[in-house]
């Protein structure tokens, strides 16, 4: 019995509570059959599920819920000095504390090789990373238990330090009210569903809820176990077996496959990256809605987008709309350029010359924003639309830098900063110009091809060649006045799939690096995407193509079949849904039991975390 309990009770790194084991659906079962008697207690209620939230992060994370309960307290007791100021100056203080310390502590722990790198090459000095963390941890027990030598990434430290973020920037701007119950305040930010892969909860969302009685309608029950299943089949068929029977293989040496097999792994990625984070969300937002509360939508079908620019308000909404509230807003926004706009820039020149090693990096950002600063000051009425941009440009460089300090989040967020810029310039534009520019960006493409045959030009020739013959076609339509919902929906659909492919390939650098130690993230990542882009660039045996599709039937099919339902009207969605959750219990029941079963029978043999744990 000793031995039963402290398996249970004990941390294991091999076996953290995940969603897709069976040992967090007893653990699940149990705490609902504990929460009944506490329904109408509302503080019990919240003060049990505040100790079980930390039961489940000490489960995933072991001591690292030490940091939790840190960020927690601080975060509290912040919130309550910001509550009590009554002048400006000692409100903007307490939130700069909070603030601070919330994000050194967050640095310290994803930035600790980038800034003993920054120091050294600046300094000439040898200084190495040393977790002092585990070297305190040490000395209070007395013995070397923990590794000093490593910083490993507590999972979900980025989550929970923006909710507390968000609670104490929610305070200053008065939308909330200090929560006084620690016990409620703790529930709050480490609520176990959402705590270590999201979706970022908002304080003024989330905190009311604390002071609702539970209430659970059938509807909302069939609807939550919808989620739950939909999310498992997600996680499971449509990103874990194709990851590990193909994506992860391509990843891991590119150059042992041809250029269609590296060009299907990339598409499945971006499949198995979304069925990945949108099933974790699914299933936190079933959790936590069979026990009274409701966590807010993160993915509303992101490949969906008709732009880049659109694609960020379907993807990751919750972290999207922080970052607009908290970074882009105070940045400037779409009004002006302010302090913070050009230390930004500081900042992203001199991270990317440490990351690259080249201080072209910085030339070329400086140069780029005095080009453009210097048309806002001559021609003001672009002044608003230029600093706009750059405002757009900061944001998405910073969002990439969040998921890591290395160079292939940087890139994947320039990219996409890059493509929502572009988006801005090209929807002003007549159809005539449209067809102009693309016919020039595809000759310049072409000759660059001629002169160096480089397989990334042999890629921009042929989607910009694409993208041409559409622009030719659209401009055929608007000669010949050619109107419709049948010509509408041509025009969305090729919209959406040239969005796609572009999101798509940004995707590359995000998936070359993200799965590597900090430490050799950057030649690791950039030598991955490199040989990937020489083989999707290279001439392909078109003869073997029909022979890989037959060894990877399965694969490709799950692949084909997972975009066919994601590109589903949402309609059409919204009334299976609703089907579902009206379904009688018995067969309901039934149908569950069957989804389950067959969800299982792809089950891999390793265990497969979610991928944003790591961020």
């Amino acid at each position: 019995m000793l031995d039963f309990l402290t398996n249970i009770f004990a941390f294991d790194d091999a076996s953290p509570l995940l969603f897709t084991q069976l040992y967090f659906w007893v653990f699940f079962a149990v705490v609902l059959m504990l929460l009944i008697p506490f329904q109408s207690k509302l503080l019990m209620r919240n003060t049990f599920l505040f100790f079980v939230s930390v039961f489940f992060y000490y489960k995933t994370s072991g001591i690292f819920t030490l940091i939790l309960l840190f960020a927690t307290i601080l975060s509290f007791l912040t919130g309550k000095a910001l509550g009590k100021a009554n002048s400006v100056a000692g409100r903007k203080l307490w939130l700069i504390i909070g603030i601070i310390i919330n994000l050194l502590v967050l640095c310290y722990f994803k930035y600790a090789y980038f800034f003993t790198d920054l120091i050294n090459v600046l300094l000439g000095t040898n200084f190495v990373v040393r977790d002092y963390f585990s070297m305190l941890g040490n000395a209070v027990v007395g013995t070397n238990l923990f590794s000093v030598d490593v910083i490993l990434l507590p999972v979900g430290i980025s989550f929970y330090t923006f909710q507390c973020i968000s609670y104490l920037m929610d305070i200053y701007r008065r939308r909330i009210n200090p929560v006084k119950n620690i016990l409620d305040y703790g529930f709050y930010v480490s609520f176990f569903p959402q705590l270590v892969a999201g979706p970022i909860v908002r304080a003024n969302e989330f905190v009311p809820q604390l002071y609702r009685p539970y209430f659970l309608s059938r509807r909302h029950f069939g609807m939550a176990i919808f989620w739950i299943l939909n999310g498992l089949a997600k996680k499971i068929i449509l990103s874990d077996y194709i990851a590990v029977n193909f994506i992860d293989r391509v990843f891991a040496n590119p150059t042992m496959y041809d250029g269609f097999q590296n060009l299907v792994a990339l598409f499945g990625y971006s499949l198995q990256v979304y069925a990945d984070f949108s099933g974790y969300t699914d299933i936190a937002m079933g959790v936590a809605l069979l026990m009274g509360f409701y966590l807010p939508l993160n993915f509303n079908s992101p490949y969906k987008a008709p732009n880049a620019s659109n694609f960020w308000k379907r993807w990751h909404i919750s972290l999207s709309k922080w970052l607009q509230d908290y970074l882009y807003i105070p940045l400037g926004g779409n009004r002006e350029a302010t302090f913070g706009t050009f230390a930004v820039i500081f900042t992203i020149a001199l991270v990317g010359t440490i990351l690259s090693g080249s201080i072209w990096v910085a030339i070329i950002v400086v140069s780029v924003a005095i080009i453009l600063f210097t048309i806002a000051v001559y021609f003001p009425e672009r002044r608003k639309k230029i600093t706009t941009n750059i405002n757009s440009m900061n944001t998405m460089l910073l969002g990439g830098l969040w998921h890591g300090a290395s160079m292939n989040f940087m890139i994947w967020g320039g990219l996409n900063g890059i493509g929502m810029v572009i988006y801005k310039l090209w929807h002003p534009l007549t159809v005539y110009w449209r067809f102009v520019v693309v016919v020039v960006f595809w000759g310049l493409f072409v000759w660059l091809w001629d002169y160096s045959a480089q397989p990334v030009f042999r890629i921009a020739v042929v989607w910009v060649g694409c993208l041409m013959l559409g622009t030719f076609v659209a401009m055929i339509g608007h000669i010949f006045r050619l109107k419709g919902k049948l010509v509408r929906a041509v025009e969305l659909s090729w919209s959406v799939l040239q969005t796609f492919v572009f999101i798509t390939f940004t995707r590359l650098f995000f998936r070359s690096g993200s799965n590597l130690d900090p430490a050799e993230a950057n030649e690791t990542a950039w030598q991955t995407a490199k040989n990937m882009v020489i083989q999707i660039g290279s001439e392909w045996n078109t003869e073997q193509i029909p022979n890989v599709c037959s060894e990877y039937k399965l694969i490709f099919g799950l692949i084909v079949l997972g975009m066919i339902i994601h590109w589903l009207p949402t309609n059409f969605k919204r009334r299976y849904r609703l089907c579902f959750a009206k379904m009688p219990l018995i067969v309901m029941l039934l149908v569950s039991v069957f989804v389950i079963f067959v969800v299982y029978q792809f089950v891999t043999a390793d265990l497969q975390k979610f991928i944003y744990f790591q961020f």
